[in-house]
């Protein structure tokens, strides 16, 4: 089976991650590259194993997840789409089998709020996992007088985390935000789309999203 470390160690995996950086800090994106890669992939991890998915789907997740933005070296524009393509010449040429590039491409490719939702357990998980990395560590710009309200919310997350709670059968995000930097509304504003689609990632996986801030309950 091909593995995370065998996709972690292509030269055509790493000159897409690399590249799409590049192009996003041109764009003045926040961070998309190893760090966001890596945490979306434990966390993709993380869901379904405490959901007790099998070890196979397990390694895809964290697969998808690590190749999910691949297509930002394309353009950012319709970049899960793109990205699934670029996946899917990738993992077949590494030999991959066909039902399992399969389940790492429809996830990549429904990624993204604006075009995808949840169809599959793997997508699901890495919806939610993406969607949880709001942190200031994302932040490129250096300087905050130049901030525009993405960067000013991203800055403003002091901590984020994602806990899956088995048990209750619920997915909690938990964030700290420096309400000086900006209100908590502004979250909202900014990330109402995401929230919705982890919403609906949790759903299909038959638990609950939880959102709070600052230690209240907002969803």
């Amino acid at each position: 089976m091909i593995t995370l470390e065998d996709v972690k160690n292509n030269e055509e995996v790493q000159a897409f991650i690399n590249a799409s950086q590049k192009q996003l800090k041109a764009l003045g994106y926040t961070e998309h590259s190893n760090r966001h890669i890596g945490i979306v992939s434990k966390r993709t991890e993380e869901i379904l194993t405490k959901l007790g998915y099998d070890e196979h789907t397990i390694e895809l997740g964290k697969i998808a997840g690590y190749l999910h933005d691949i297509g930002n070296c394309v353009n950012r524009v319709d970049h899960a789409h793109s990205g699934a393509i670029l996946a899917y010449n990738i993992l077949k040429e590494m030999g991959m089998p066909a039902p399992d590039i399969t389940e790492i491409v429809m996830a990549i490719g429904n990624h993204d709020e604006e075009t995808g939702t949840a169809v599959s357990a793997i997508s699901a998980a890495l919806i939610l996992a993406d969607k949880s990395d709001v942190h200031r560590d994302r932040v490129v710009n250096t300087n905050m007088s130049t901030f525009d309200m993405h960067d000013r919310v991203n800055y403003a997350v002091t901590k984020a985390e994602l806990e899956v709670d088995e048990q209750a059968k619920k997915v909690i995000l938990k964030l700290t935000i420096d309400t000086e930097i900006c209100p908590v509304l502004d979250y909202f504003q900014i990330f109402m789309d995401r929230t919705m689609m982890s919403k609906y990632a949790a759903k299909y996986l038959h638990i609950w999203f939880e959102l709070v801030i600052n230690g209240t309950k907002l969803l």
